[in-house]
């Protein structure tokens, strides 16, 4: 089995994993049997691959989106997903993102020095900060996007 497809193959195993295997089944209509070959690595398995549709559905169940992940990545592409914690939902502006600007990269560095006392970065403790990283990017876009309105 060639590289690429042993990898999409790991990610739907994750994928049905994640759900669990009697709901997944339920999700998709598929049996037990159908999703295992689905993720199987037997060569008489080997070109058999999830349908896109019940991905889809199975990862709209999931903790993770497993196979788009996977997809993603064999096209050098990062996905980010918006879980930010607001304090507030209103409309905002440059001084409420400067407060939360503030904020969240305390919380990077909160996790950072969690991460950093016993000297090593674990691979979980990465992708807490990796995770706060990603927010304050999105903080400082919604920054940028609120400057632009003002100055036009």
């Amino acid at each position: 089995m060639n590289t690429i497809g042993s990898y999409l193959k790991k990610h739907t195993e994750a994928l049905v994993k994640d759900v669990g295997i009697e709901p997944a089944c339920d999700i998709t209509g598929k049996s037990k049997a159908t999703l295992g070959r689905y993720y199987s690595d037997h060569e008489e398995h080997a070109d058999r691959f999830m349908p896109i549709d019940a991905v889809a559905r199975l990862e709209g169940a999931a903790s993770y989106p497993h196979v788009t992940a996977a997809l993603s990545e064999l096209r050098g592409l990062t996905m980010s997903q918006d879980d930010r914690r607001s304090n507030s939902d209103g409309p905002g502006g440059v001084n409420n993102d400067v407060i939360k600007l503030s904020q969240r990269f305390a919380m990077l560095m909160a996790e950072y020095q969690i991460s950093i006392q016993d000297g090593v970065i674990t691979v979980n403790e990465a992708k807490r900060m990796l995770k706060e990283t990603l927010t304050l990017q999105q903080v400082l876009i919604d920054m940028k996007l609120h400057l632009e309105d003002e100055t036009v």
